[in-house]
């Protein structure tokens, strides 16, 4: 299993919001993710904005792809768009992965 983390920038007078919207994730949004092969998936959010992700995946580009290919990603992506800093594109095209220099069991 590959695990991904990831950074985004949240901005900073839309963070309650961002936060409220992320309390009521769309059922069909929460089943799009786990039939593609987004598992063990997190966000945590600080105060200032920095948004760090989190994920368990198999292949996280294809991952990546398949839900890239569903509508439900592309009205998820479009409606928080407007929440993030220094995008270009959509919030799931900006995640680019961290690398991993350490791992406990």
């Amino acid at each position: 299993m590959q695990r991904v983390c990831f950074l985004l920038k949240v901005r900073p007078e839309r963070l309650a919001e961002y936060r409220a919207r992320h309390g009521e994730v769309w059922p069909e949004m929460r089943e799009a993710l786990a039939r593609t092969g987004w598992h063990n998936y997190s966000l945590f959010l600080r105060d200032d904005g920095l948004l760090v992700g989190y994920l368990e995946t198999e292949d996280f580009e294809a991952a990546k792809k398949a839900m890239a290919e569903t509508e439900v990603n592309a009205r998820w992506q479009a409606e928080m768009a407007p929440f993030f800093e220094s995008l270009d594109g959509r919030p799931d095209e900006g995640m680019h992965p961290l690398d991993e220099v350490f791992h406990l069991d």
